[in-house]
């Protein structure tokens, strides 16, 4: 992919994500929420110049960190977002402004390693922030989904997620 075609595709699904986690939407428990994140990843790695052949040591570093940032900032998102159940059992999300905090310091810690890798000299494509987009999106997922299913005791099974157990309406605070 040419440069600016990585930005404006990254963009537009940057975009996407950020606008659809304020409005509220069924928590997704099924493989469905998988196939984004996965497919992203798949593109991102696919992408022959992700790593500079001659900065590789500081290239893999800054993929590295990138990787890094994908899980702080997927891990913040999950955790800082809204969830509670209906009555008939459907589970729902919706980003706080919290939300948007762990967004706004994710760009710019992705802006910051961009920059490092400028002033170093490496070539940098937008595949390695596509992959870590991925990353972010993977995560979240994988936190919500756990968040769902609620405390346990330790070594207590409990009910699998859309059992037909009744579960009581729950809200978190706002």
């Amino acid at each position: 992919m040419s440069g600016l075609f990585d930005a404006l595709v990254i963009t537009a699904l940057a975009g996407l994500v950020i606008t659809r986690q304020f409005r509220a939407s069924r928590i997704d428990t099924g493989r469905r929420r998988w196939v984004l994140p996965v497919v992203l990843g798949i593109v991102a790695l696919r992408e022959p110049g992700m790593i500079d052949a001659h900065h590789q040591t500081a290239a893999l570093l800054l993929f590295a960190a990138e990787v890094i940032v994908g899980l702080l900032t997927g891990a913040g998102w999950a955790w800082t977002t809204r969830i509670w159940a209906e009555a008939d059992g459907a589970v729902w999300s919706r980003g706080t402004r919290a939300s948007v905090a762990v967004w706004a310091v994710g760009i710019a810690l992705r802006a910051g390693l961009y920059g490092i890798g400028a002033v170093l000299g490496v070539r940098q494509d937008g595949s390695a922030l596509l992959f870590g987009l991925a990353v972010t999106l993977l995560v979240r997922s994988g936190v919500l989904a756990w968040r769902v299913q609620g405390p346990r005791p330790a070594g207590a099974p409990g009910p699998a997620y859309r059992d037909a157990v009744p579960r009581p309406t729950w809200k978190e605070p706002a």
